[in-house]
């Protein structure tokens, strides 16, 4: 039976004959990652496990992710776990190893951290990227595919390569401020499914006004 305002967003799988794409939310375990609705992942060969793509998951920082963002197939995401002691001679985790080396631990309490990784609304990461710790993307950016991103990335704002780096801009400084009042993925899914003509279009002046 087709949803009167859209895809039930607590279903795991949305599209009907395509499990490899999932709505993340309803997958996720770890209380560290934190999905909005609707926003799915891509994924033919372990569809519904999500989390096998955020790596090194095991420190005190999140990953955020927004309303309606496409995630393509082998997007990762590297958590603070992964970092090594950067202020030492040797960046070797002696004291993991335990038989001795233990004794060194005290020297693996302070790990450098960026702190959580933010994912804004709308947004749309394409193949085979990597989102390294701390970065923080805007709504409705756009990462090209393998990008490796580093840094934050604007609002609005077409990044790529290795390290990425902003393209363009999608629209102009006041359109995106506008775009940013208007917030439309907070809307409630009947007002989405009503405009979905204007969310598609690229006339924002009539989305501004649209009730």
């Amino acid at each position: 039976m087709t949803e009167k305002y859209g895809p039930n967003p607590d279903n795991l799988h949305p599209m009907e004959g395509h499990p490899r794409v999932y709505f993340i939310k309803n997958c996720v375990q770890s209380p560290n990652i934190i999905v909005g609705d609707y926003s799915y992942y891509d994924d033919p060969d372990h569809p519904g496990d999500f989390e096998r793509n955020v790596l090194y998951n095991y420190g005190g920082d999140r990953l955020i992710i927004g309303k309606f963002c496409a995630i393509a197939t082998n997007v990762k995401f590297i958590m603070n776990g992964a970092n090594h002691k950067l202020d030492g001679i040797s960046t070797y985790p002696f004291p993991y190893f335990g038989h001795g080396w233990e004794k060194a631990m005290d020297q693996m309490l302070e790990l450098p951290s960026r702190g959580d990784t933010i994912i804004g609304n709308d947004v749309w990461i394409g193949y085979d990227s990597l989102i390294m710790p701390g970065v923080k993307i805007g709504d409705g950016a756009i990462i090209a595919a393998r990008s490796v991103v580093v840094k934050d990335i604007p609002p609005y704002t077409i990044a790529g390569g290795n390290p990425a780096h902003p393209f363009k801009q999608r629209f102009s400084d006041a359109e995106i401020n506008q775009l940013l009042t208007i917030q439309w993925w907070n809307w409630e899914i009947d007002k989405i499914t009503r405009h979905l003509d204007l969310i598609m279009s690229s006339d924002i002046q009539k989305l501004y006004e649209a009730e």
